[in-house]
C-alpha cells in the first residue's frame, strides 16, 4: 500500500511540474500579448490625437472660407448696386443696348463658379471657357462705352474696385477651401488608421484573455495537485509512523520475552554474560 501511494505521489509531482511549466509559458505569452495590446492602444491614441488636430485645422480653414465668402458676397452686392445705378443712368442716356452690366457680371460669376466646381469633359470645359471670354469682351466693350460719361466712369471705377476686392476674397475662398479639403482627406485617412489599429488591439486583447484564462486553469491544476501531494504526504507519514511504532512494539515485546527466558535460566543457576545482564537491566528484571 505504501509503495502504491509513493508511486501515485510521484505521478502527481510530475503532473504538477507540467502544469507549472505550462502555466509559466502561458503567462509569458500573455505578458507579450498585453504589451502588444498596450502598444496598439498607445498608437491608436496618437492617431486619434493627430486626427483631432487635422479636424481643428480643417474647421479653422472652413471658418476662413465662410468669413471670406461673406466679405466677397458683400462686396459683390455693393458692386451690383452700383451696376444697377449705372444701368439706370445708361437707360436714361439711351445707351441700354444688350444685357446690362449687372446681368453680365452675374452671369460671368455663375459660369466661373460652374467651371471651378463641376466635372466636365475637356470639350465642354473649352466651350465654357470660350463663352466666359466672350462675355468678358462684351463687358469690357460696354464698360468702355460707358466710361465716356464722367459720372458713369467714376461709378464703373468704384464698381470695378469692389469687384477686384471681391475677387481677392474669392481667391482666398478657393485657397482655404482647398486647404480644408486637404486637411479633411488626411483626417479621414488617419481616422481609418486609428480604426484599424483599434480593431487589431481588440483582437490581441481577446487573444490575451483566452491565453490568460488558460494560464489560470493551469495554475488551478497546479494548486490542486500540490494539495493532493500534501494529502498523500500526510497519509504516508502517518503510515510510516504507525509502522515504526508497531515495529518498535514488536521489538520491545521480543526483547522482554528474551529477557524473561534469560531470567528464568538465571534463576535456575545458569551463569550470565555481560550482554545478558545488560538485557535484563533494560527489561528491568534486575
Amino acid at each position: 500500500m505504501l509503495e502504491e501511494m509513493e508511486r501515485r505521489k510521484n505521478e502527481l509531482r510530475e503532473k504538477s511540474e507540467e502544469f507549472k511549466k505550462k502555466r509559466n509559458e502561458l503567462n509569458i505569452e500573455a505578458s507579450a500579448l498585453a504589451a502588444k495590446r498596450n502598444d496598439l492602444n498607445a498608437k491608436t491614441k496618437e492617431l486619434v490625437e493627430e486626427a483631432q488636430k487635422l479636424k481643428e485645422k480643417r474647421d479653422e480653414n472652413n471658418l476662413k472660407v465662410s468669413e471670406n465668402k461673406k466679405k466677397r458676397d458683400l462686396l459683390n452686392e455693393k458692386a451690383n448696386k452700383i451696376y444697377a445705378e449705372i444701368d439706370r443712368i445708361r437707360r436714361s442716356l439711351n445707351l441700354a443696348d444688350g444685357p446690362a452690366l449687372k446681368e453680365l457680371n452675374r452671369e460671368i460669376d455663375r459660369l466661373e463658379f460652374k467651371q471651378q466646381t463641376e466635372v466636365m469633359s475637356p470639350a465642354k470645359e473649352r466651350e465654357l471657357v470660350e463663352t466666359i471670354a466672350s462675355m468678358r469682351d462684351e463687358f469690357r466693350r460696354k464698360k468702355e462705352q460707358l466710361e465716356e460719361n464722367v459720372e458713369l466712369r467714376d461709378l464703373l471705377r468704384e464698381a470695378q474696385r469692389l469687384r477686384d476686392e471681391a475677387s481677392k476674397h474669392h481667391e482666398l475662398v478657393r485657397e482655404y477651401a482647398d486647404l480644408a479639403q486637404e486637411y479633411h482627406d488626411r483626417m479621414v485617412e488617419v481616422f481609418k488608421q486609428a480604426d484599424a489599429t483599434r480593431a487589431e488591439s481588440d483582437r490581441v486583447h481577446r487573444e490575451f484573455i483566452k491565453v490568460q484564462e488558460n494560464a489560470d486553469k493551469q495554475h488551478q491544476l497546479f494548486i490542486q495537485t500540490q494539495k493532493e501531494i500534501r494529502d498523500f504526504n500526510k497519509v504516508i507519514l502517518a503510515i510510516k509512523r504507525k509502522t515504526k511504532a508497531r515495529q518498535t512494539m514488536i521489538a520491545r515485546e521480543s526483547a522482554v520475552k528474551t529477557a524473561k527466558d534469560i531470567y528464568d535460566r538465571f534463576k535456575q543457576g545458569e551463569k550470565l554474560d555481560t550482554e545478558a545482564i545488560m538485557l535484563l537491566q533494560r527489561a528491568k528484571l534486575i
